[in-house]
C-alpha cells in the first residue's frame, strides 16, 4: 500500500490513476469516493472538509474491497488529518510500503486549478482555505508515519506527466520491491497508451 500526499492540482489523481495501471493495483481517491456517494457538494464548494467517521468508513469498505480482490492500493488523498491517520496506523500500519508527497510550487497549482474548470476550484479563497488545511495537517500526519518507520519520500511534481510518472515508479520500486510493472493495464490496454495520461 502507498499513500500518496499533495496538494489540489498537485497531480494526485493523475499520477495515482498512471501508477495503478502500470503496476497493476487498485487506485482509491477520497475524493472520487467523496464525489461518487453523494451529499457532499455543499462542504466540498466551501473549501471544508467531510467529517473523519464518514470519510474513514468509507475508504475502509474500498480498501477492504480491494484487498479481498487481491489488490494492492495507492491511497490518493488519504488520510487527510491527523484522526484518520491514526486510524489507518492503528488497522493497517504493517501494510503501509511508504508515502509519497508530490511537490509543486502553489504559483503553478493556481494554474492547473484554473484550467481544470471544477466548482471547488474556482474559488481562490476556497483553495487557498484547503491550502492550509492540507498544510497543517500534513505535520500532524507525518510524524504518526515516522513513528512506524514508513518511509516518507518528497517527489517533484513539475514537469511533463509522464516524467513525473518515471520519477514515482521508481520511487515505488525502492518502498516495495515486489511491485512488477505489468505489461497491460487493468483495462487490457497496452502501458504505453495509458502511461501518464
Amino acid at each position: 500500500m502507498i499513500i500518496l500526499f499533495g496538494l489540489a492540482g498537485s497531480g494526485k489523481g493523475t499520477q495515482g490513476k498512471a501508477l495503478s495501471e502500470i503496476f497493476g493495483w487498485r487506485w482509491l481517491s477520497v475524493g472520487e469516493a467523496i464525489r461518487q456517494h453523494g451529499g457532499y457538494e455543499e462542504i466540498i464548494n466551501s473549501g471544508g472538509l467531510i467529517p473523519d467517521e464518514d470519510v474513514i468508513h468509507l475508504m475502509d469498505k474500498q480498501i477492504k474491497k480491494a484487498e479481498d480482490e487481491g489488490f494492492d492500493v495507492i491511497l490518493d488523498g488519504y488520510p487527510r488529518d491527523k484522526a484518520q491517520a491514526e486510524y489507518i496506523m492503528e488497522h493497517m500500519a504493517d501494510k503501509v510500503d511508504g508515502a509519497i508527497i508530490l511537490e509543486v510550487p502553489k504559483s503553478e497549482l493556481y494554474e492547473r486549478l484554473a484550467l481544470r474548470g471544477r466548482d471547488d476550484d474556482k474559488e481562490r479563497a476556497s483553495i487557498d482555505h484547503r491550502f492550509a488545511i492540507f498544510e497543517q495537517n500534513i505535520y500532524s500526519i507525518l510524524p504518526l508515519l515516522e513513528a512506524k518507520n514508513i518511509p516518507i519520500e518528497r517527489v517533484d511534481g513539475v514537469g511533463k506527466i509522464e516524467d513525473v510518472t518515471a520519477r514515482l515508479v521508481n520511487v515505488v520500486k525502492e518502498m516495495n520491491p515486489d511491485a512488477t510493472e505489468q505489461e497491460q493495464d487493468v483495462n487490457g490496454d497496452d502501458i504505453e497508451r495509458s502511461y501518464g495520461e
